[in-house]
């Protein structure tokens, strides 16, 4: 089964348990919190919420510059899926400040019994699936500060709707639309920082000179000329924010968003929402990942992924309609 792997390859609780922990759920809408980032408002529906950062409404134009494929030296399968470039209107939005945390995902396992075991994990030479990984142990250390990393999008999908039961409020996936609006944060480069200087490490956790150090066979994975500290994922918030607020939009974690499949834009919505036609069977993965090289890296950058795959650099982010 494809599953869409990096550009570096060749290519049970007893009933009362479970009805004290969706009781202590339901306490925890009783805490909130809000602060000022970035100059817009950042909040949380409850305790173990994710924090949420309101995103103005605004258009910008989606998909990839002219040359920019050249000049990241993408390989052939992955060109042309960024076109043909266009104008997107977004509607205000607001979108989690961070990945989704293990520990956050963990409360909506232990609330729902949810499983979701299995996982595309690396050997040492290749993806394979291994039964035993999983979003609790996806192959490399992680606290519960790290992204939750082998969720697929069904999970996903899974978890939002969760919240959204739990908080009252409507939360889901982000838009292919919003997640490049968000990312690119009003920027127009390929990625929301300045590429001089080995500025990468700075805000994106990618595959550099210490996943060449610490992760088997990574030597050819096509490694920016830096060293960000992290062979694997970095609790969330590790890395420079870009101008919404919004921390690791690239690297750490690979995210879901709601569109399904496309293999360009033709045809695809301008206003922002989800494209829900298409190969709904498999849906549109943003952002890169740990193990990505710089070319994954970028705001335009995108893949296809079935949404029962998990794979150990893939999480992702909320949204919630305002």
């Amino acid at each position: 089964m494809n599953i869409e792997a990096p550009i570096r390859v060749p290519h049970g609780r007893p009933a009362p348990a479970l009805q004290f922990l969706r009781l202590l759920a339901l306490a925890m809408l009783t805490t909130s919190a809000s602060a000022q980032i970035h100059g817009t408002i950042a909040y949380r529906d409850c305790a173990a919420c994710p924090e949420m950062v309101n995103i103005r409404a605004g258009d910008f134009l989606m998909g990839t510059a002219p040359g920019e494929e050249d000049r990241e030296l993408l390989g052939d399968t992955f060109r042309n899926r960024s076109h043909p470039r266009h104008m997107v209107d977004v509607r205000r939005f607001s979108a989690g400040r961070f990945e989704v945390t293990r520990g956050q995902y963990r409360v909506f396992v232990q609330a729902t019994l949810h499983t979701g075991d299995g996982c595309f994990a690396w050997n040492g030479t290749e993806f394979e699936m291994d039964p035993s990984k999983s979003w609790r142990s996806p192959g490399y250390a992680q606290d519960d500060n790290h992204p939750a990393a082998c969720v697929s999008w069904e999970d996903a999908s899974a978890y939002a709707s969760w919240l959204s039961r739990t908080t009252g409020r409507r939360y889901r996936l982000l838009s292919e639309a919003e997640w490049e609006y968000a990312a690119r944060a009003g920027t127009l480069g390929a990625r929301y920082w300045e590429d001089a200087g080995g500025a990468s490490c700075l805000y994106a956790n990618g595959a550099d000179a210490t996943t060449e150090a610490h992760v088997p066979d990574a030597r050819n994975w096509g490694a920016v000329n830096c060293s960000d500290g992290r062979a694997y994922t970095a609790p969330v918030g590790s890395f420079r924010a870009n101008a919404f607020g919004l921390h690791d939009m690239l690297g750490n974690v690979a995210e879901w968003t709601q569109d399904c499949w496309n293999a360009n834009y033709d045809g695809v919505p301008t206003d922002g929402r989800a494209w829900d036609s298409g190969d709904c069977a498999m849906r549109a993965v943003r952002g890169g990942a740990w193990n990505e090289s710089p070319a994954g890296l970028r705001a335009a950058y995108r893949v296809g992924s079935p949404v029962v795959i998990r794979v150990d650099g893939r999480g992702f982010r909320v949204a919630r309609d305002e």
